[in-house]
């Protein structure tokens, strides 16, 4: 039975869209691309996910693309939470600039 314990360095990026990661203790985000590259149809943005490991495993906390107008799809607890705007400000960093390049 896979280890269902995942790190910020089991992540191969070529694989599923990551772009890197940001700390903020006890939190692990990662920030991922959804879908493969060149599989969206060509006018539309891309979509972004962000996932959060806080010590019960990764979860998807955020949907959002960089649309200026587009407003991000936050999840449970993470609904209004005062970390959100920080959490973004370093998604749309590794978005930039990503770390898998």
């Amino acid at each position: 039975m896979a280890d269902s314990t995942s790190t910020k360095t089991e992540t191969d990026p070529c694989d599923d869209g990551w772009l890197g990661y940001f700390e903020r203790s006890p939190a692990v985000f990662s920030v991922f691309r959804v879908g493969a590259e060149g599989s969206t149809h060509p006018l539309l943005l891309p979509e972004y996910r962000i996932e959060c490991n806080d010590g019960a495993g990764p979860r998807e906390i955020c949907r959002f693309t960089v649309e200026p107008e587009a407003i991000p799809e936050w999840f449970g607890a993470w609904r209004n939470d005062e970390w959100c705007p920080w959490i973004l400000e370093n998604a749309h960093r590794l978005i930039a600039d990503p770390e898998n390049t």
